[in-house]
């Protein structure tokens, strides 16, 4: 499921475009493209479904073609990814004008660090690990007819510099004549990551993780992107909405 050169991504002027309004009306504090949403959008005529703020995909993207619900496992010995269990929902929808549609048949992408905040698949730039060659904690599915995309994985851990947070990358059919790229971050409620780092694994990484607010990307329309998890037996499950222009 390749995306070639046709691949364009959601534009500013497009997404501007979804609400029907201007730019002096709508964004607030854009010194990198993001768009962040204030509250006079509600009074735009806004949609159920929100676009959200796009966001650096982060130097960790790896298009490994992973078709999985369940990412905590590393394909190449069967080991799984330790932590508190999380099951995230993506709902996505089309928006088109004041009405909103299941975007269905999207490829939805997440990838994030595990427990001790080490990723999968790559060589860090400080030298902290390279697991170059091994895939945990990454995967798509395709939204069902309901526009939605479910995974199971663990609550993300933390590393020096960043926030809480989860990456997803929602991709259009790429046979079509033209596809379109929205990536973006999730970021955690600080009240439930201080529950979960108590427990262990978290509690073996130390102290002293980047909060919300300390955060540069966070700062940039990441109220935009908050989780708030709720129990879920022994871990947490959450949803996330968001609506997106696509001609």
């Amino acid at each position: 499921m390749e995306i070639n050169s046709r691949l364009a991504r959601l534009t500013r002027r497009q997404m501007l475009t979804l609400l029907g309004v201007g730019a002096s009306s709508l964004v607030v504090g854009d010194p990198e493209g993001s768009l962040i949403f204030n509250s006079m959008a509600s009074a735009a005529g806004m949609p159920s479904c929100v676009a959200r703020p796009e966001q650096s995909a982060g130097p960790y993207f790896i298009d490994e073609k992973l078709n999985r619900a369940d990412i905590r496992s590393e394909p190449s010995d069967g080991s799984v990814a330790q932590g508190v269990p999380f099951r995230l929902n993506l709902h996505c929808s089309r928006i088109d004008g004041a009405t909103c549609s299941p975007l269905v048949n999207a490829l939805v992408d997440i990838w994030q660090c595990d427990a001790l905040g080490v990723y999968s698949g790559v060589r860090d730039f400080n030298g902290r690990f390279d697991t170059t060659g091994r895939k945990f904690l990454r995967g798509f599915q395709t939204t069902n007819m309901s526009g939605s995309a479910e995974f199971l994985t663990v609550y993300p851990g933390w590393y020096g510099g960043r926030a809480v947070h989860i990456h997803f990358k929602i991709r259009t059919d790429p046979a079509s004549r033209r596809a379109y790229e929205f990536t973006s971050q999730l970021y955690f409620d600080e009240s439930v990551t201080d529950q979960v780092y108590r427990q262990s694994p978290y509690n073996d990484h130390g102290r002293g993780r980047t909060t919300n607010e300390q955060d540069f990307l966070f700062r940039r329309g990441g109220k935009q992107l908050l989780l708030r998890p709720t129990k879920d037996g022994a871990g947490y499950r959450a949803r996330f909405d968001i609506g997106l222009q696509i001609s």
